[in-house]
């Protein structure tokens, strides 16, 4: 064989240990159901003593792996280590379902929640895109599972045995069959429903600020009939209404950002609308508690510590990367015109093309203020959120014109070069 030759005695027996310890922890519950504690005990006794003389033959038998160096020969366990990522806390045998759990809120609520034990199950459209969700907890603990919440029986499926349930699901602009009134409000009237027929009692709906039943915005009115549908059937649900919601995977800074990088100017439209930006995990927090039974069941409205315009978070985030960008206001008579010219060129092109510009939709939802109205609902979990300036410069440094050496060399600016 090329290369280098293995050397036994190269190996670290504390790597062994280790090593055998995580395969023990993620096997032993389920060697134990189907060959019994006695046979299992045996067996993994006999491995161990196997493999690890194999590498350390000057170690007595019975002394690799064992627990307590010093307690003489005979059969030896691996010593069981607590996984790296997961807790094993009360709530390990409690599962939740969180539909959209692959998307930019759902994986933050999935990896909280697998951080305190539950097994989760990611219902997704598409799960064979999502498998990078199962790194959250330890092998089986995060689970993809296929899901549309337009059927029944798709539904239905998902929830088999579930203690709780978290709705993610959410569109801000419609494509063929997913529709604002199928996914927004149907579909989450049907989680709700399917929940309540198999005894789930929890549930926790992502809804947003400004839902509302008389709004001209479908995307706000079938939000409000979402919530409608999920409180008429489980009444002790808790909803969250996050304003406009930051991240790494967000697609509002990092489109902008992208946009001022490329074209060095960035379109307004509703400059002066207020927003409330939220942390996306500060979000997911919240949702943790209220799957938890940590939190009143109710409506909460989720927004930042700040407000800002869309001109001022547009400034903002000119400063975090480090560029120069034209801010043009666009009146809303030409915003509104745009928005119905590209809508009927998805609808003609019978969806060949994806109106992801700008919608008349998103028009109208651009001409209102996106704050909170009442007390802060992270007030009710205990949360402080986070400032919006603590967290962009983490993910949009790759927009800054040295991309990642920029502060770099910032810093070396200020650099002195003594005489010679």
């Amino acid at each position: 064989m090329a290369g280098r030759p293995h050397r036994f005695d190269q190996v670290d027996p504390a790597r062994v240990a280790h090593s055998s310890a995580l395969v023990h922890t993620d096997a032993d519950a389920a060697g134990r159901f189907f060959f019994g504690a006695a046979t299992l005990d045996r067996v993994d006794g006999f491995l161990a003593n196997t493999m690890t003389a194999a590498a350390f033959p000057d170690l007595p038998v019975g002394h690799q792996g064992r627990d307590d160096p010093g307690a003489g020969p005979g059969p030896c366990r691996a010593v069981s280590t607590p996984h790296p990522v997961a807790s094993e806390g009360p709530d390990m045998q409690k599962l939740v379902t969180i539909f959209g759990g692959s998307g930019f809120v759902g994986r933050y609520i999935a990896r909280r929640l697998a951080k305190d034990g539950w097994r989760i199950r990611v219902a997704v459209r598409r799960p064979n895109e999502a498998h990078f969700v199962r790194v959250y907890g330890s092998v089986g603990q995060v689970e993809p599972v296929f899901a549309n919440i337009r059927d029944d029986a798709s539904v239905r499926a998902a929830l088999m045995g579930a203690d709780a349930v978290v709705n993610c699901v959410g569109i801000l602009a419609e494509s063929g069959k997913n529709t604002f009134d199928a996914l927004q409000a149907e579909g989450a009237g049907r989680i709700a429903r399917i929940a309540a027929e198999q005894g789930i009692g929890r549930m926790v709906q992502i809804s947003a600020i400004g839902a509302d039943p008389e709004s001209p915005s479908a995307y706000a009115r079938t939000k409000a009939a979402g919530e409608e549908a999920v409180l008429r059937h489980l009444p002790d649900s808790v909803i969250l209404r996050p304003s406009i919601i930051f991240g790494a995977e967000d697609q509002f800074f990092n489109r902008f950002a992208g946009m001022a990088s490329l074209l060095k100017s960035v379109p307004l439209v509703g400059g002066n609308t207020k927003f409330q930006p939220v942390f996306v995990d500060d979000v997911a927090a919240a949702a943790a508690l209220a799957v938890e039974g940590q939190a009143t069941p109710g409506v909460y409205e989720l927004g930042g510590p700040e407000i800002l315009t869309f001109r001022e978070m547009m400034r903002t985030m000119l400063r975090v990367i480090r560029r120069r960008a034209l801010l043009i206001p666009v009146p809303f008579f030409a915003a509104r015109a745009m928005g119905f010219v590209l809508d009927w060129v998805q609808k003609l092109s019978l969806g060949l093309f994806q109106n992801g510009i700008l919608t008349l939709d998103q028009v109208r939802n651009l001409a209102h203020d996106n704050v909170v109205t009442g007390p802060s609902g992270f007030d009710a979990f205990g949360i402080a959120p986070t400032t919006l300036t603590a967290v962009l410069p983490d993910y949009l440094w790759r927009f800054r014109p040295s991309g990642q050496y920029a502060e770099i060399k910032e810093s070396a600016r200020n650099l002195r070069v003594g005489p010679r």
